[in-house]
């Protein structure tokens, strides 16, 4: 077995959902006293500290670990081993109705991290993104995911239109969110396969990337507000499309 490179996290949700997630690999954790009490009152059915390297240590000594990032690590580190990558071909392979979040050069990582929270909480089947975008090991991307790292479907591709093109082939609706389309999202009938895509905030979609949409949609909002964080407007998205559903 290969060996994957490791990383840190930090924050109660991101360590706790990693030490529960079977198919992710905890390499050491690093808790105070009173965190250790909190995992096990928490979690009375479970030891999630089996057979893992737990090591104490003060408030201060797990500040250190996110000083360049400047998050609260409530007092939770872990060194984990990325997941498995997906393969976004196998996995859409006889599964029907299914609705993908797709970035076009997003790369805030408290936004994406916030975003994919909002999407496994209103059932997204999964979010594609570009690999030399995505901030993977961000400790702040974790934090703001609370968790949610741990229960969403994340795809890294190595080009965006070449996945866009490959799953249009495969009968999937591409909508691109842009602030100046005629069309408000809630008049589409979210059924069959979608791709959900929004762009940069500054920039929005790619022109090369708006080739690959098949229609533009955007979100009502109040004539006087240029445009909503990325990861509102998505989560604005998702909660209809669930609800529709």
């Amino acid at each position: 077995m290969t060996e994957k490179s490791s990383f840190f996290i930090a924050g109660r949700h991101a360590v706790i959902e990693a030490l529960k997630n079977q198919k992710r690999r905890v390499l050491k954790i690093f808790l105070t006293e009173d965190s250790k009490k909190n995992i096990h009152k928490q979690n009375p059915n479970r030891n999630l500290l089996k057979d893992i390297k737990v090591f104490f240590k003060t408030k201060k000594e797990l500040d250190k670990y996110c000083k360049s990032e400047n998050i609260l690590h409530q007092g939770y580190v872990a060194e984990i081993e990325h997941l498995e990558n997906l393969k976004l071909k196998q996995f859409i392979k006889e599964k029907n109705d299914l609705t993908f979040v797709c970035l076009d050069e997003v790369t805030d990582p408290r936004n994406i991290g916030s975003l994919i929270r909002s999407a496994a909480s209103f059932n997204i089947d999964g979010l594609i993104v570009k690999e030399r975008h995505f901030p993977s090991e961000s400790k702040l991307l974790y934090k703001s995911a609370s968790g949610c790292v741990e229960h969403l479907n994340i795809f890294q591709v190595s080009n965006i239109n070449t996945t866009l093109k490959f799953l249009r082939d495969k009968n999937f609706w591409v909508y691109g969110f842009t602030a100046n389309s005629d069309k408000n999202f809630t008049e589409v009938k979210w059924s069959g396969n979608n791709i959900l895509l929004f762009g940069s905030e500054g920039y929005g979609l790619n022109k090369h990337t708006k080739k690959y949409t098949d229609f533009n949609v955007k979100i009502d909002i109040n004539k006087n507000i240029e445009s909503l964080n990325i990861s509102n407007s998505a989560a604005i998205v998702f909660h209809h499309i669930n609800q529709q559903k």
